[in-house]
């Protein structure tokens, strides 16, 4: 199967409320049911359905307390099929866990302010590499929001190698809020 069928909101950390844990939740397996409805494959959802949730928060931000800033923490493990040809943590792979995690605190925070989960879609990801992974590492993806606006979503999301002890990869991926698409006959 491509995807989890089931989260245990009750074994997330955070200190976001069981409901809000839910949502979430409900949310992520809803657009992988669909994803498998439309015959999507490839590796994207069976990567992705490897991330186990850890924590999530909703925190004030340290620089302005007056606003609050979205948290989710996930875990997995480096397994050969996210490899590049040196047998490392591939770099497309990367940007695939930094690209997904992301958009989690981002539909977090958008939940706690909107009552809807915004997703967004990307407008630019920007991606360091800063150590290897290799197949057995433990990842921990820690993804916190950086702005929610009325039209620009951002995040902030670092891989660390908890095995090694280093951090692998670290992103800020912008966002921009979906609107419904338009048929037009105009060029």
């Amino acid at each position: 199967m491509d995807t989890k069928e089931w989260i245990d909101v009750a074994a997330i950390g955070g200190n976001a409320s069981i409901e809000l844990k839910q949502s979430l939740a409900d949310h992520v397996i809803a657009i992988a049911k669909v994803n498998k409805a439309r015959g999507i494959r490839g590796f994207e959802p069976v990567i992705y359905s490897r991330i186990e949730y850890k924590e999530v928060s909703v925190l004030q931000k340290a620089e302005e307390p007056e606003k609050l800033e979205g948290r989710v923490v996930c875990e997995m493990t480096v397994e050969n099929d996210m490899l590049n040809g040196r047998g490392t943590l591939h770099g497309a792979c990367s940007a695939l866990l930094i690209d997904n995690c992301s958009a989690m605190p981002i539909a977090l925070l958008s939940l706690v302010t909107t009552g809807k989960a915004e997703l967004g879609v990307s407008q630019s990801m920007n991606v360091l590499y800063h150590a290897p992974a290799m197949t057995g590492d433990r990842l921990r993806i820690v993804s916190t929001t950086i702005t929610l606006g009325s039209r620009t979503l951002t995040a902030r999301c670092e891989i660390w190698n908890i095995t090694e002890h280093r951090l692998v990869a670290s992103g800020v991926h912008t966002k921009m809020t979906a609107t419904e698409p338009t048929v037009s006959s105009k060029l």
